[in-house]
């Protein structure tokens, strides 16, 4: 076993890992509720970035409907980022880390 070629294969997969960490502000997933009326988008490091609600619903005899669609809408975009998160880091370590069932990669970066 090499001892130099393995730090080697660490560096270069710990470089990948911070350029995969440094674009997954990029990738987003959009959740909605309500048949569209609400709309919540996160991004790959699982913050919200955008809420979208149609004005239709707005009014204060509203105001629990339209938390209830916030939090279904969040929900669905976040369950919808992890596989999208997962494929960026697939993307960038190009392999370099193994494919090992149960394991999550993108709990790596929360």
């Amino acid at each position: 076993m090499d001892l130099g070629n393995m730090m080697g294969k660490m560096q270069e997969m710990q470089s990948k890992m911070k350029e995969a960490q440094e674009q997954l502000q990029f990738i987003k997933a959009e959740g909605e509720s309500g048949a569209g009326l609400v709309k919540v988008t996160v991004n790959g490091k699982k913050k919200v970035i955008e809420i979208d609600i149609d004005e239709s619903i707005i009014s204060s005899d509203k105001k629990n409907i339209v938390q209830d669609l916030i939090i279904a809408a969040t929900n669905l975009a976040l369950d919808k980022i992890d596989p999208l998160i997962q494929e960026e880091i697939k993307k960038h370590t190009g392999g370099l880390i193994p494919n090992i069932p149960g394991f999550d990669i993108a709990n790596m970066f929360k």
